[in-house]
């Protein structure tokens, strides 16, 4: 073998083992976790900030148009179980490219409905205020929105859990 073929060989396995923990990492889930691994068009969401590790994660996508978090207008839905710790990363198919927003909502008891236990988060992750929801005010479409090419997109989503008239996130 040569030194030159040899170093080479070293390297790459060197590279392989900075890489490799790195993407087991950031493995996706959910029943279309394939696709993010494949890096096909699709949107991996990253969501951190968990106040607690129990109930289920929601995260929807929804066209960025005037119907964006509209009740029963996503377009795709994925309900997932909270994982024992770290980062989520949920992956969540799109038929074509464009523009979309993601919201997500931490059931904390995961009995299907919205509580005031429960945390949120959106793409772009904007500021709000409960009385924005009370009142349906949407943040701008330009801060929640975000393109999707022919490649898995990464979003990352930061809940907020309510606290008075506030939304505090836990990290």
């Amino acid at each position: 073998m040569s030194k030159i073929f040899l170093a080479g060989l070293l390297a790459a396995g060197a590279a392989g083992a900075l890489i490799a923990p790195v993407a087991a990492q950031g493995a996706a889930l959910g029943p279309a976790a394939a696709l993010c691994n494949s890096n096909a068009t699709a949107v991996q969401v990253d969501v951190r900030g968990f106040k607690a590790r129990t109930g289920t994660l929601r995260v929807q996508i929804y066209s960025a148009n005037s119907n964006y978090l509209e009740k029963r207008k996503w377009i795709e839905r994925v309900d997932v179980p909270v994982s024992r710790g770290g980062t989520m990363s949920v992956c969540v198919p799109v038929k074509q490219q464009g523009s979309y927003v993601v919201s997500v909502r931490h059931d904390l008891n995961g009995n299907g409905k919205s509580d005031r236990s429960d945390g949120a988060g959106l793409s772009g992750n904007p500021d709000m205020k409960v009385t924005d929801f009370i009142f349906k005010r949407k943040p701008k479409l330009a801060t929640v929105s975000f393109a999707v090419g022919d490649a898995t997109r990464r979003v990352p989503v930061v809940l907020n859990y309510v606290n008075g008239l506030s939304f505090d996130p836990v990290e």
